[in-house]
């Protein structure tokens, strides 16, 4: 069963952590949607390995300090979290903005300690000639024709969503505005930067997602020195929930090559 708790980074901050599993430590990395979207991601992989989720602060009512403005930010904080559990050899595993946030991780690690990256759709860098699709102009109907393969299946009319339920995906919009908002959905210099990211990067792209085309993701993978672009048929920006098998088959190969190079090096 996953331990939810806290872990104190700062005198106010305070990150929401679900772990379960043991093994090879992975960091799994939700998008705007929320924890729950890479749920069914961290139940499989805390069957061979020690799966660490957290919530984004500003997300599902985790408190985010006034300081924490940008997805710079986050890396950072993550980061010092592997330093302050001594953890080492880590994947770290994003979805969306997940993904961009595990990239910025990438560019600042400096010890070592991210040893593999598995970018999910990520949203992150400017590629001219492939714009990221405006989110936030999107109304519900939109949001799902961008986003999944078989819109009509995963679109909800929110019209029927309970207040609650309403307000929860009000704050996390705003969250997301504060930290990808300006300028939009991107870092300008990080497609630069990953050219001195050494850790193997496997980008997996849904082949119809229209927030981010595989295009896109074809010149993210392209800048990192150990790229690699996996396009994954019928899946949108969430491969993972539209195709699951496949994405986990991926993530089971990552994990395995990853114990592989550590026995052979020690």
């Amino acid at each position: 069963m996953p331990t939810d708790h806290t872990a104190a980074l700062y005198s106010d901050l305070s990150l929401t952590l679900s772990e379960a599993g043991a093994g090879r430590p992975v960091l799994l990395l939700h998008g705007g949607g929320g924890p729950a979207t890479v749920a069914g991601l961290a139940r499989h992989i805390s069957r061979t390995a020690h799966a660490i989720t957290p919530i984004h602060p500003g997300w599902d009512g985790a408190h985010r300090p006034a300081w924490l403005t940008g997805t710079d930010d986050l890396a950072l904080a993550y980061l010092h979290l592997l330093h302050d559990c001594g953890l080492h050899d880590v994947l770290v595993i994003g979805s969306s903005l997940g993904g961009w946030i595990a990239a910025e991780m990438a560019v600042r690690d400096t010890a070592g300690t991210i040893t593999g990256l598995i970018l999910i759709d990520a949203v992150g860098v400017n590629v001219e000639t492939e714009p990221i699709t405006d989110f936030f102009a999107l109304d519900a109907r939109g949001v799902a024709e961008h986003s999944w393969h078989d819109p009509d299946r995963y679109y909800v009319d929110p019209v029927g969503a309970p207040s609650d339920e309403l307000a929860r995906r009000q704050a996390n919009m705003a969250t997301m505005r504060t930290l990808a908002g300006d300028p939009y959905m991107h870092d300008r210099k990080l497609l630069r930067r990953l050219g001195r990211v050494q850790a193997p990067a496997l980008l997996v792209w849904g082949e119809s997602d229209r927030i981010v085309t595989p295009a896109y993701g074809a010149a993210y993978a392209e800048a990192f020195v150990n790229g690699v672009l996996h396009v994954i048929p019928g899946a949108g920006h969430l491969p993972h929930i539209e195709q699951p098998e496949a994405i986990i088959a991926l993530i089971d190969v990552n994990l395995h090559e990853m114990t592989t190079r550590s026995i052979n090096t020690e």
